[in-house]
């Protein structure tokens, strides 16, 4: 066997928030590239249909579930939805984002709470539908969560603390449930990306240059990631290759968080 034969995802299936844009999309497309068909959810159905259209030019199978999942009730049927269809062998919970600058002393609790379910409820709801498949169906899973080196450090020059309050949460999430379910065969790893010019980061790019100014002149490699840069790392994490990684949160930052 060749060791590329071990990051081989054939005959396997993917269900993946927010998969149809920036970080989803090049995680989904490298999946499938490794041989998994692909549930993409997510709440543009213009961008699930065009991304469904490029996995299916890989020669694998691609369905979409049109939901936002940031609201429980949406989010729940869009995991029953995916498991419908089938088995998931693979879950990347990848919906987030910082969207507000709302300083603490100023957030609304209501808004505080729907940021929350934004980054960390909806994951929650995924791990325990689509993990408690996996955990039923006794075949074990992967199940990879998209943190932030905002789980590790507050961001500079920026409100909105949500964020790093439900990224750190998540990574401890992924901790607790790689735990529980190590002796069930089901992984549960985390991705903490750094600064990645996704298209929520091009907006900030224009309302607060400064912001990624600063931000990229502190990146030791002295530019940001580019979204197919995770497209391996997650094939690593929702492969055989990982097998004995679980638990783990690893950073994607080009050096950011080193100093």
């Amino acid at each position: 066997m060749s060791i590329f034969d071990r990051f081989r995802l054939d005959g396997k299936r993917l269900f993946i928030t927010g998969g149809s844009r920036g970080l989803g999309r090049e995680m989904a497309l490298a999946i499938a590239d490794a041989g998994a068909d692909v549930v993409l959810t997510g709440r543009d159905a213009d961008s699930l249909a065009a991304t469904a259209a490029d996995i299916r030019t890989l020669g694998r199978q691609a369905w979409t579930v049109q939901a936002d999942v940031s609201v429980a009730g949406p989010c729940e049927e869009a995991c029953r939805a995916a498991l419908a269809l089938g088995p998931i062998d693979i879950l990347i919970n990848n919906v987030g984002g910082r969207r507000e600058n709302i300083a603490t002393e100023d957030m609304p609790l209501e808004k505080w709470r729907e940021l929350m379910d934004l980054n960390l409820t909806s994951a929650f709801l995924c791990t325990k539908i689509v993990g408690g498949a996996m955990l039923a169906r006794g075949r074990g899973g992967r199940i990879i969560n998209i943190a932030s080196i905002c789980s590790l450090v507050a961001g500079r020059n920026i409100a909105g603390r949500h964020y790093e309050t439900a990224k750190a949460a998540l990574l401890q999430l992924t901790r607790c449930c790689a735990a529980d379910w190590a002796t069930k065969g089901i992984t549960v790893n985390a991705i903490l990306p750094g600064g990645f010019m996704t298209e929520p980061n091009q907006r900030w790019a224009k309302i607060h240059p400064d912001v990624i100014e600063t931000f990229k002149a502190q990146i030791p490699m002295g530019e940001y990631g580019r979204p197919e840069d995770l497209g391996p790392l997650a094939v690593y994490l929702a492969s055989d290759a990982s097998r004995y990684m679980t638990g783990a949160g690893l950073v994607i930052d080009g050096g950011y968080t080193l100093w």
